[in-house]
């Protein structure tokens, strides 16, 4: 199986014009929260324009775990400088949010504006039930691939019942999968080797631009100057604004707060956005009352059916946060949200940007040396439990919309099984199946006032 990879030359350089192009498009289609978005990334710089190994992207997948913050993003920006140097990682990271950005500001202003609208809400029933589809295939296909023996499936079912049964939080898990993966790299290799596996099997579509065995780039070598080079430049991203919010505002303003607030936030997100929910939650609705507990589920909703990664529920907080707060007086509402969405999402991005420029490099000099990727295999083996975790916190919340003493809803259930099989069995795509089932939830709420 081996020889397939080697037969087939690897794509040409790309340019930066051209992966400029597909950030752009990915960070518009970036559906299905972070499975479904690095699902997507997996097929189309793995398998479609092989820019990337399958080792290659899954030690970088690994690394982008262990952060707080949006993986699937982090993941974009550390391809995008490992390809084009740090201006690629800023523009593939940066477009991963902005067309969310954009659509939450507006998303936002007409829910201030003009509040619930009934063709709104069904066309969000449809979606729901396929973001559950869409991360239950997102879970089989990087398990399919990551699940190489019996071990990593141990760990996986682990991870599964230690968030599930006992809500052990994720920072445990990640610890515990590392400890065993790094355990088991010395004394058990064979179980915690990379390849062999998945990545050079029939599924192989050949050499890749940056394949297994290609050197690291130049620009990606570690070295101490290039650290505190980009620590000095994330602290003035990060003082500069801050210094410059608490000029004009003063500490106690509601957007020098926000800034505050949303970058401890940022360094909380172990686990992805339902992992920092509950503090978030805390400090929008019940600390600075921003917004309402209602409101709140309005936005996670939003932020589940829009592209981009499940944090930017942020934004929808900010631009909420600024109209009510009535940061610029009553005549100046959407200003005040807008530049308020703007503060609080470049307040939770930026530590994610200085991440991985600060520890990328790092990482790639270890892919291939065990010591370090045993520990990183074990943490993607459980990483598929805690997805299966979310897809059942998904289901749970969608077909029983008011809890399991409620009634079940079937129409939400024969949705999402529609969908899952329309990606698994058809090979449909995540566009085509939100567009799809959005349409049935309103064609559903136009139709059930008639049969009443």
């Amino acid at each position: 199986m081996e020889a397939t990879t080697t037969q087939t030359p690897p794509p040409e350089p790309v340019s930066l014009a051209e992966a400029f192009v597909y950030w752009l498009k990915l960070g518009c289609i970036s559906f299905g929260g972070p499975t479904g978005q690095i699902a997507i990334m997996h097929h189309d710089l793995v398998e479609k324009k092989r820019w990337v190994s399958e080792q290659r992207f899954l030690h970088a997948l690994n690394y982008c775990m262990v952060l707080p913050g949006p993986e699937a993003q982090q993941l974009a920006t550390y391809i995008g400088w490992l390809m084009h140097r740090t201006l690629g990682g800023v523009i593939a990271g940066a477009l991963f949010v902005l067309p969310s950005l954009f659509l939450l500001i507006g998303l936002s202003w007409v829910y201030m504006s003009y509040g619930n609208v009934p063709a709104v809400a069904g066309i969000l029933q449809g979606i729901k039930p396929a973001v559950i589809a869409i991360v239950l295939f997102a879970a089989h296909r990087i398990g399919s691939r990551a699940l190489k023996n019996g071990v990593l499936w141990s760990i996986a079912a682990v991870s599964f019942i230690a968030i599930f049964a006992f809500n052990l939080p994720f920072p445990y898990i990640v610890l515990g999968a590392g400890l065993t993966g790094y355990l088991g790299g010395r004394f058990y290799p064979a179980y915690f080797a990379i390849g062999g596996g998945h990545g050079t099997s029939k599924h192989s579509a050949g050499a890749a631009i940056i394949d297994d065995a290609t050197p690291t780039p130049p620009h990606a070598l570690f070295s101490w100057p290039r650290v505190a080079r980009v620590c000095l430049i994330g602290a003035i991203l990060w003082t500069v604004p801050m210094a410059l919010l608490i000029a004009a505002f003063g500490w106690e303003h509601t957007l020098s707060q926000m800034g505050w607030f949303f970058t401890k936030a940022a360094l909380l997100t172990f686990g992805g956005a339902y992992a920092v929910l509950p503090y978030v939650y805390q400090g929008g609705v019940e600390q600075y009352q921003w917004l309402s507990a209602a409101q709140m589920m309005d936005g996670l909703a939003l932020g589940e059916t829009t592209p981009g990664p499940l944090i930017m529920v942020v934004t929808f907080i900010g631009f909420v946060g600024g109209w009510t707060k009535q940061l610029f007086g009553p005549d100046n509402l959407a200003l005040a949200g807008v530049a308020a969405a703007i503060v609080v999402t470049y307040f939770t991005f930026l530590p994610s940007f200085i991440m991985i420029f600060l520890g990328a490099p790092l990482i790639e000099t270890t892919h291939g040396n065990l010591k370090f990727t045993a520990p990183l295999t074990g943490i993607t083996a459980a990483v598929v439990g805690v997805i299966l975790n979310l897809a059942a916190f998904f289901a749970y919340h969608v077909l029983w919309p008011r809890g399991f003493g409620g009634a079940f809803d079937w129409f939400s259930a024969a949705i999402g099984m529609a969908a899952f099989m329309a990606i698994w069995r058809n090979k449909a795509g995540v566009i085509t199946v939100i567009a799809v089932c959005g349409a049935a939830g309103l064609l559903m709420t136009l139709i059930r006032p008639l049969a009443a």
